[in-house]
């Protein structure tokens, strides 16, 4: 929602009245609270709670772009920061595409993301939390000899952008998040698994869920082995495909396409995917933690069809990669208010499809439910699309879940693995990173083993 208190949209509205004639000015200020509670052994192993500030200016004059930010919001300080941004444009080259974004018409969803209740919660309550989920975790299994570590973390934020193209705005938010790190072992052998949930209040989180998430994860592969290099059919799980398809979405960004690094540059109306997916871009969608009214820019957010039963259907620009491309943007930008924005994905959401995970997996025969990717993001190639990565899970025959295995490869290309989709689940979950995801049967996927 709008931040009821405007003093920061009052000191960036004040900065962008300073403008000179022929000079495009823009301004976004942030404030923000944050407290980190790390629990080890029953005790507590670090405490940090901090506030900090930032002002990020851009000056455009004459097509060359200047930007400038600072840690603090004393006025000399942002005097000196407007400053150096003029001089950063004095020196930059000029660029015909560079410019501040206008207001479009498009009205901006109301999203508020601010609970009082999260701010009231008392210190010793938190460390209790993150004590209480450490030790649930350890009696949650004689196998599991030690939890690595237990945090509780929670902030709240306000935001204000102004810039002399009229747009003006100012919004506000608290998050709280619950994680653990559980270490099991049997003989010799020894498995790691995390649990975490995220939201905006504290009587949000699912305690339980997260408990029991660490728990499974840290023993279900405990006796993995290496399998026999082979093809089969790929389950994964909704976090993992939230990866997997952030990958994919991360090469239909404008900037991407117009550096050639996107393997889908150019096919735009293309049938790049199985007709069953359909992945959007939806920062107005108000069940993700990530819904936000405004793009980094300051134009109201908006749902963008990226594939549609397989089609490319367009790809996500910010002002300027907008006009380089020859379009408008789509509100796409993103940035903190110590950087300049670039397009990218906020709140990737997949369609769901009409069956329960447990349905999905009893229609395969031979398959892998991968639990975990290593190196996921490095071992992709974005501009070929071609991967090779870790992994780890369980084995699939006859529809049911069989042996764990680590130490094996998923190798192929983006390109084909899209193709290749078999089904998405109706499992739809909305992860702590805002996305809203659901599982996905991949097959033909070449698995290297032993």
């Amino acid at each position: 929602m709008s931040d009821p208190d405007d003093s920061l949209l009052r000191l960036a509205r004040g900065l962008v009245e300073r403008a000179d004639a022929g000079e495009q000015l823009e301004v976004t200020i942030g404030e923000s609270r944050r407290t980190t509670v790390r629990v080890h052994g029953g005790e507590v192993e670090s405490f940090t709670s901090a506030t900090s500030h930032g002002a990020g200016i851009r000056v455009i004059r004459d097509g060359r772009e200047g930007f400038a930010h600072a840690g603090s919001l004393d006025p000399e300080v942002l005097d000196d920061t407007l400053a150096e941004a003029r001089d950063n444009a004095a020196f930059a080259t000029p660029d015909e595409h560079v410019g501040l974004v206008e207001p479009d018409g498009v009205v901006a969803i109301e999203v508020d993301h601010w609970r009082d209740e999260s701010l009231a919660m008392a210190e010793p309550d938190k460390i209790a939390r993150a004590v209480d989920l450490e030790r649930r975790v350890r009696a949650g299994d004689p196998r599991v000899r030690s939890v690595r570590t237990a945090i509780w973390s929670d902030g709240a934020s306000r935001v204000a952008l102004a810039s002399t193209a009229g747009l003006a705005l100012a919004t506000r938010g608290t998050s709280c998040s619950l994680s653990v790190s559980a270490i099991a072992g049997e003989g010799d052998d020894t498995a790691t698994g995390a649990g975490v949930d995220a939201a905006r209040a504290p009587g949000d989180l699912d305690d339980d869920a997260v408990v029991a998430d660490a728990v499974h994860r840290a023993t279900e592969l405990l006796g993995g082995r290496p399998v026999a290099s082979q093809r089969l059919t790929l389950v994964v799980e909704p976090r993992l495909a939230a990866m997997l398809l952030g990958i994919v979405a991360g090469t239909l960004t404008g900037d991407a396409v117009l550096k050639g690094r996107s393997p889908f540059a150019d096919r735009r109306g293309d049938a790049i995917a199985s007709p069953v997916l359909r992945l959007v871009d939806d920062p107005t969608d108000l069940r993700s933690l990530g819904a936000d009214s405004h793009d980094g820019e300051g134009l109201a957010t908006r749902r963008n069809v990226l594939v549609d039963d397989g089609v490319l259907r367009g790809f996500l620009y910010d002002g300027t990669t907008g006009r380089r491309a020859g379009t408008a943007s789509t509100a796409s930008a993103v940035r903190g208010s110590r950087s300049l924005p670039s397009p990218g994905v906020q709140v990737l959401v997949v369609e769901p499809g009409a069956r329960s995970a447990d349905e999905l997996l009893a229609d395969v025969e031979l398959g892998f439910a991968v639990r975990s990717f290593n190196g996921l993001h490095s071992g992709v190639n974005p501009v070929s699309g071609d991967f090779s990565v870790g992994a780890e899970g369980r084995m699939i025959r006859g529809g049911a879940l069989a042996e764990p295995v680590r130490e094996v490869t998923v190798a192929g290309s983006l390109q084909r693995m899209l193709l290749d989709l078999r089904e998405v689940g109706a499992d739809i979950e909305w992860l702590p990173s805002g996305a809203g995801m659901a599982s996905l049967v991949i097959d033909d996927v070449s698995l290297g083993g032993r």
